[in-house]
């Protein structure tokens, strides 16, 4: 052990030497406190934001897709098994591509009736949102019985109807193209599967079914209303809605999730920019306190520093012992912290204590993402700034005289 960190240790030691030497110890503590707080502080929040990015990420590539391709007026697309066969071929970065149809109808059980959107779906992938959520029941859309099909709805549409698993309900749905002058079709599907989501932007509103059982409800003979389309990485989604868009030209549309739920994700970047400042500033201000715990160590220690001095200690060697004073009290409120971060996020996660209402945040508890990076940066900044901030109280005791430390000590 070199000679400054020696001192350096002995200078922090929680000794009851004296009053002073309480005070100065009690604001040590003080001192590792505020960066333990600022430190956590900031991992929590980032973590949740994280969390938060994530869950809607999944949940709206779960029920919608990386990009979806329709029509300019949403007129029903014939021969869409060829425009399939077309775009596997000719974009080698699309994985999936799925016809589905969806348009607006009403849900009747007993004296309930609820607006739906009436979703047609080609096949349903383990990846997909109603696979990962389903919480009864099965998934299954084919024909049950002459004129009876599958379907899988929502547990809060459920709910509202105040159906369960296994009941027949009516679904009304528009024939084709809006006419006042045509009454809807009506047709009865039963209730094989429940999901829940906790964004009530699905579970409220969207009635899942095959594609044969919807294009004879609404009339849409061999028609669909789009595509769906996976890629290998949705980062690339916008580069290849414009390939999508070349390839099929007009009047095809290709936009990906970033543009259907522009609002959600324009959201979570508006939080995420502002919390790194504005909790980072926190770590300012215990940097701060750092300073100040430093320049009472560096006034109750004057006398020994003078000592240090007469003995042959050079000015090097006492700034080097308060900047490792400093480093140390960051060191350790900075571990801390991500310890108190990380405990508080997986409790959080583990027993998810911290509730939501899901029609504001699209989900029902508090989300948290655990990232390396994040307690990496957050612990790097940290200790820079602590260890900076001691450099100005190592210089003022490097700079004391020798003579009058030990008279005025």
């Amino acid at each position: 052990m070199s000679f400054p960190s020696f001192v350096a240790r002995r200078f922090l030691q929680f000794q009851k030497s004296s009053r002073s030497q309480n005070f100065i110890s009690f604001v040590t503590l003080i001192s590792i406190l505020g960066i333990t707080l600022g430190v956590a502080s900031l991992i929590i929040a980032l973590t949740i934001l994280g969390g938060f990015e994530r869950e809607l990420k999944e949940k709206v590539i779960g029920f919608t897709t990386h990009i979806q391709v329709t029509t300019y007026t949403n007129q029903p697309i014939r021969y869409y098994q060829n425009i399939e066969t077309t775009l596997k071929q000719e974009i080698p970065e699309i994985r999936t591509v799925s016809a589905f149809i969806a348009k607006e109808g009403m849900v009747n059980y007993g004296d309930a009736t609820e607006g739906i959107i009436v979703k047609g779906i080609e096949h349903v992938s383990p990846e997909s949102g109603i696979s990962q959520y389903l919480v009864e029941g099965e998934i299954r859309f084919d024909q049950l019985d002459e004129g009876l099909y599958g379907c899988v709805v929502g547990r809060k549409l459920l709910m509202t109807l105040n159906a369960k698993l296994n009941d027949t309900v009516l679904v009304f749905g528009l024939q084709g193209h809006i006419q006042t002058s045509l009454a809807p079709n009506v047709m009865a599907f039963v209730v094989q599967g429940v999901y829940e989501s906790g964004m009530s932007e699905y579970d409220d509103i969207y009635f899942f079914a095959g594609i044969p059982a919807v294009q004879q409800l609404i009339n849409y003979e061999e028609a669909v209303s789009g595509f769906e389309v996976t890629l290998q990485n949705v980062d690339a989604a916008p580069d290849v809605a414009e390939k999508i868009t070349q390839v099929l030209g007009y009047p095809f549309l290709a936009r990906t999730l970033f543009q259907l739920y522009r609002n959600l994700f324009t959201w979570i970047e508006l939080q995420k920019e502002p919390i790194p400042l504005i909790l980072g500033l926190i770590i300012a201000v215990a940097a701060v306190n750092v300073i100040g715990t430093l320049l009472m160590l560096v006034l109750e220690k004057r006398k020994q520093v003078g000592i240090l001095r007469s003995l042959g200690a050079s000015s090097s060697a006492i700034k080097k012992i308060f900047i490792i004073n400093g480093s140390i009290i960051a060191i350790v409120g900075t571990l801390l912290g991500n310890i108190v971060g990380f405990l508080v996020c997986w409790i959080q996660q583990e027993y998810q204590i911290l509730s939501l209402p899901s029609t504001i945040y699209f989900m029902k508890t508090v989300p948290i993402y655990f990232q390396t990076v994040h307690f990496a940066v957050v612990s790097a900044i940290s200790i820079v700034l602590c260890v900076l901030a001691s450099y100005i109280p190592a210089r003022l005791a490097a700079k004391l005289d020798p003579i009058k430390a030990i008279r005025l000590g």
